[in-house]
């Protein structure tokens, strides 16, 4: 497997990291659950970029934070720990990179100090009139090439410079095949954390989405990357489409998602963190707050059957 090398693991290494347990994601539906359940809870993750608006690079002021989330999430950070996963930072755009969205993050890593920060191995973006012209309206996944993981390593260096805590790149979905790439997934992952120092948030869900509609086998795809990088996962439902699978996030974890979990588990020295995901809509399809209860239960069944 793919070692990184001294000069990129500089700054906070991986295995320093605390190990905090079993989380969820947060979205609009879930203030009263966290008001009465927050206890069930070891972490809570967030998108920072849906905490404020932004009017882009030519406004005087570009970032206004919404203010009665930002109400919720200083009562939740007084009692547990909040980590930032934003979906902003469009690190695979070829003609883009946002310096300023960083230090916005940065600003937030320090105002609720998030012990590590991601975002998607991807591009949602692309040169526009303003802020809102230029997104793609989902994450779309970078071609596995030299060029790419040359350019995604310089930029993924240059968040850790800018933010002083562990970065985190996830593995993404994707519905069609790219001809012609370099290397595989996970090759591309090692090589990316190899050479930029950055960990892996893996994305459990989204190797068993691909897996089922490319048809490839999820456990020796995992037995590929490595795991040693591995800081986060994630878990959650999907749902079929037009003959696809989806990475919905629509009710409960897909059961298959469940083996895998336990899979990585066992194998990840460097895990902190199994973060639930649902999508806002779909709180009833769980059960509501029960449901959401049962998956976290369930999650931590898991994280207590890891190594020592």
């Amino acid at each position: 497997m793919t070692t990184a090398s001294p000069a990129a693991l500089t700054g906070p290494g991986l295995h320093t990291l605390p190990r905090l347990g079993v989380g969820v994601l947060y979205v609009p539906s879930l203030p009263a659950f966290l008001r009465q359940h927050i206890d069930s809870l070891d972490y809570l993750a967030i998108v920072p970029d849906r905490f404020w608006a932004d009017d882009g690079p030519q406004a005087g002021t570009r970032y206004h934070e919404m203010e009665r989330q930002v109400e919720l999430l200083d009562w939740v950070a007084a009692r547990k720990p909040v980590i930032g996963h934003s979906v902003g930072l469009s690190i695979g755009s070829a003609d883009l990179f946002d310096d300023e969205h960083v230090r916005q993050i940065a600003r937030w890593q320090s105002r609720y100090g998030f012990p590590w920060h991601s975002d998607h191995l991807s591009f949602n973006r692309i040169p526009g009139l303003d802020a809102h012209s230029d997104l793609a309206g989902l994450a779309i996944p970078v071609p596995y090439d030299h060029d790419v993981l040359e350019m995604v390593a310089e930029r993924a260096a240059r968040v850790r410079e800018i933010i002083p805590v562990p970065f985190l790149l996830e593995n993404n979905v994707y519905y069609v095949d790219l001809p012609d790439q370099d290397m595989s997934e996970p090759q591309f992952l090692n090589a990316l954390s190899a050479r930029s120092g950055c960990g892996l948030l893996l994305d459990i869900h989204n190797v068993y989405v691909n897996s089922v509609n490319h048809g490839f086998d999820a456990s020796e795809f995992i037995r590929a990357v490595d795991l040693s990088r591995v800081v986060e996962l994630h878990i959650a439902g999907g749902s079929d489409m037009g003959g696809m699978y989806t990475d919905s996030h629509a009710g409960p974890v897909a059961e298959p998602v469940w083996d895998l979990l336990d899979e990585v588990v066992q194998n990840a020295p460097n895990l902190c963190g199994i973060t639930f995901e649902f999508e806002d809509g779909y709180l009833p399809a769980l059960g509501g707050g029960d449901g959401v209860l049962r998956e976290l239960d369930r999650a931590r069944q898991a994280w207590d059957r890891r190594p020592g």
